[in-house]
């Protein structure tokens, strides 16, 4: 397919368009009297959200070279939300300045190359100054804020605060939409994972369909059991003890299984048999997790174990097992806290290892089973474009509080990143030349927060940026309030990890762009006029219907 190859400042200030487009639509939604974009969709009816990314991702320019900038933007956006899972506003802000700046002085003249020095050694020093000023999360309140802020919503901050406090800062919690117009929170002690029993003729409860087990022996492995032969040295043992079992296996079926709900109905001894979670690797490690947690050992023949040497020793036990039709819940369980730790610590350095979002999704789930538990924010509200914005407002609170406990959080209102300046400036007096302007063009940018949430909130930002610059060390603007505040101390603030990334991804991809010096296109493809299909209804003329 044929190019069209635009150059120099014809293709950069193509592309800038194109950045001005997707900023100019995201900035609005920025601070706590950001507004809203209402999203089409193809089907089903449109999302109106605030969410930077959510709103970056559907946009799509007609103009090839427009596009290129947009989806340059759009890269900052995706990038600060899959590192930091916030600020994505805050990042596109800022990518808009530098490239703004930067593109006037590429056009007056300033070599591209050394401006792109200059940027990275201010990004540099504001990301030091940053780290200098964080404040490590010691408290619930502090949780609160920082979802509140991020959500606009302090009953939104207060239950992710509650859930953090439920199941530890490495729990998983996980967010779900409601059947009602309520927004509640639900936690799930213990080690749940999604499977049920294999007969209904299992279960202990059959008004609640559930089967509840007390104390019970817990046999592990990774063996499919068809030959009850292959249990009875075990059963008998357990019938001995008077204690109920709980079996977990790849399969259990034909003739074991009928043995087992036989003998369940009889009520010579209680048994619930549940599948493996998991597949394949993924599995074994699951059943390695549930042996630590309740003091058992995986029957496989890996180990050079037979299920029909297996001991009441080898049995894991806990307090109760609770086991529906889809679920298993492990509480209490008797594994020795020693060996718990030892695992955990296993699976978090597995987890600091691997690059895949996917598998660290799963790992984290397995150290959340392991160590405290599932909670559960369950959003609803009345409509479900309603309930669809608060559940993206919910889970970038989440991801924000996620990244204050990982490195701290600093004042909020794009007030830290304004006070990093004196650094940047410090640094800019240290260099010449172009590099020196583009230290300049980055120390303008850090403004550019506290500007568009002052715009946003319908007041002249160069006002208020000028008064807090000249304000005591941690002032900045309460938007909402209208009035200015110390911020840590009003509870207003950011993520130090969130506000890094915005900073950071924003220069990356706006000094990639202002270094560009030709830009290459697909040509547009020219569409031949299709033949009227009105001509074939002339066939009765004498035959003529042939002449198309």
């Amino acid at each position: 397919m044929a190019k069209i190859i635009k150059f120099d400042e014809d293709a950069r200030r193509a592309m800038e368009k194109g950045v001005n487009a997707l900023a100019d639509t995201v900035k609005v939604t920025l601070g706590p009297k950001g507004r809203n974009v209402v999203l089409q969709k193809s089907f089903g009816s449109p999302v109106i959200t605030n969410d930077g990314v959510t709103i970056a991702r559907e946009i799509e320019l007609s103009d090839p070279y427009e596009n290129m900038g947009a989806q340059l933007v759009k890269e900052v956006a995706t990038k600060t939300n899959d590192v930091a899972g916030d600020g994505t506003t805050t990042a596109t802000l800022l990518a808009q300045a530098i490239i703004r700046e930067g593109l006037k002085n590429v056009a007056a003249g300033a070599n591209p190359m050394i401006l792109r020095r200059g940027i990275k050694a201010a990004v540099e020093a504001s990301v030091a100054e940053l780290k200098s000023s964080t404040k490590t999360v010691e408290t619930s309140e502090e949780i609160a804020q920082i979802a509140s802020i991020s959500a606009g919503d302090e009953e939104i901050g207060r239950l992710i605060a509650d859930a953090m406090d439920k199941v530890g800062k490495d729990g998983v919690i996980t967010v779900e939409e409601s059947k009602t117009m309520g927004t509640e929170l639900t936690v799930v002690e213990g080690m749940q994972f999604d499977r049920g029993y294999l007969s209904a003729y299992m279960v202990t409860n059959t008004e609640k369909m559930e089967a509840v087990l007390e104390n019970p022996y817990i046999l592990i492995t990774d063996k499919k059991i068809t030959n009850i032969q292959e249990i009875l040295p075990i059963l008998e043992q357990i019938v001995q003890a008077g204690k109920s079992l709980v079996i977990i296996a790849e399969d259990i079926e034909g003739e074991a299984l009928a043995t087992l709900v036989l003998n369940k109905l009889r009520g010579t001894f209680n048994c619930v048999a549940v599948k493996a979670p998991g597949f394949g690797d993924r599995r074994k490690e699951m059943l390695r997790d549930i042996a630590i947690l309740t003091g058992g050992q995986v029957i496989t023949e890996e180990l050079g174990y037979d299920l029909k040497e297996a001991t009441v020793d080898m049995l894991g036990s806990a307090g109760t097992v609770k086991i529906d039709k889809e679920n298993t819940i492990i509480v209490n369980g008797a594994g020795s806290q020693e060996e718990i730790s030892e695992r955990v610590k296993q699976i978090k350095s597995q987890w600091e290892d691997t690059t895949s979002e996917f598998d660290k999704e799963k790992l984290q789930e397995r150290l959340a089973k392991l160590t405290g538990g599932v909670a559960v924010i369950n959003v609803g509200a009345a409509t479900e474009t309603e309930m669809k914005d608060k559940k993206l407002r919910i889970e970038d609170a989440l991801n924000a509080t996620r990244a204050a406990v990982e490195e701290g959080l600093v004042a909020g209102g794009g007030v830290a990143m304004l006070a990093t300046a004196k650094a940047v400036s410090k640094v800019a007096e240290s260099l010449a030349g172009d590099a020196k302007t583009g230290a300049k063009i980055i120390e303008k940018a850090l403004e550019e927060p506290i500007r568009q949430i002052a715009i946003n909130a319908g007041l002249e930002g160069s006002v208020i940026v000028d008064k807090i610059k000249s304000s005591d060390k941690g002032v900045g603007f309460d938007a909402l309030n209208e009035k200015y505040v110390n911020m840590i101390e009003a509870g207003i603030v950011d993520p130090t990890k969130v506000t890094r990334s915005a900073l950071q991804n924003a220069a990356s991809v706006a000094s990639m762009l202002l270094t560009t010096e030709a830009a290459v296109a697909d040509e547009p493809k020219t569409e031949e006029p299709a033949m009227n299909p009105g001509m074939g209804g002339m066939g009765g003329m004498g035959g003529m219907g042939g002449m198309m």
